[in-house]
């Protein structure tokens, strides 16, 4: 399986972060077997559109709570990594308590 698991929605707090406030957060290298989904499908045209990085954030948002890191935004960069045989990515973490990972 390419992700820790698969869930539909977000189960920790809503955190309120602007695109701003995530920019602040310096990338780190994540495996993407330690992520879990907070989307169950992802349109392919965002997968395969050649300009998908060109909008938005170039890291996806992970949050780390509870013991989980769930992949908030950017399921179809964590996707494209794997279809290219990778194992990890860069993405920026928000820690919303607990312990880190």
């Amino acid at each position: 399986m390419i992700f820790r698991a698969v869930r539909d929605g977000r189960p920790y707090p809503e955190h309120n972060l602007t695109l701003k406030q995530w920019a602040e957060i310096p990338p780190r290298p994540l495996r993407l077997d330690q992520l879990i989904t907070t989307k169950r499908e992802l349109a392919l045209d965002k997968l395969l559109a050649e300009d998908s990085t060109f909008y938005g954030d170039l890291f996806p948002h992970v949050v780390q709570w509870n013991g989980g890191l769930y992949l908030e935004d950017g399921l179809h960069r964590a996707l494209r990594a794997a279809l290219q045989q990778r194992n990890q990515i860069h993405a920026r973490v928000l820690v919303l308590g607990g312990q880190p990972e």
